[in-house]
């Protein structure tokens, strides 16, 4: 998952962590969001994936869109000990996100949680196009 260099920063935000994350364009923006998530979670070689998941996310518009999206890689961790490997968006609107994401098994031996996140907020959600591509604005409850 370490792969692409990610381009975003990290914002300090009172008993939250927050992230701006830059993409040229929509679907990057989304997959890079969710690297940025899970390389402030988790740090360690990930590895080869195990496994695929199909994942459908209906949304009212790109904010809502993001934190579903988001949540449902936070629930894989934090539920099914599941750690996203690799991203495919197949279509992406406002409003529905269609993936496909390859998952590795969390494994104490060879990964290390580094900062527990419990949710993804609507705080100051915010998803824009810009005159360089696409900006996300995301706050985690940590």
């Amino acid at each position: 998952m370490n792969s692409t260099p990610l381009t975003y920063q990290t914002i300090d935000h009172t008993a939250d962590l927050g992230v701006i994350v830059k993409g040229p364009d929509v679907k990057n923006l989304f997959i890079f969001a969710a690297q940025a998530m899970i390389d402030l979670m988790v740090k360690g070689d990930i590895g080869e994936g195990i496994a695929t998941r199909d994942i459908f996310i209906e949304a009212e518009d790109f904010p809502d869109l993001m934190v579903r999206w988001l949540g449902e890689i936070l629930y894989l961790f934090e539920g099914e000990n599941l750690i996203v490997n690799s991203i495919k968006i197949k279509s992406i609107s406002p409003t529905k996100l269609k993936s496909i994401l390859t998952l590795t098994s969390f494994d104490p031996e060879h990964h290390q949680v580094i900062r527990e996140i419990k949710a993804v907020t609507y705080h100051q959600i915010s998803v824009d196009k810009t005159k360089d591509g696409w900006q996300a604005k995301v706050i985690f409850d940590i």
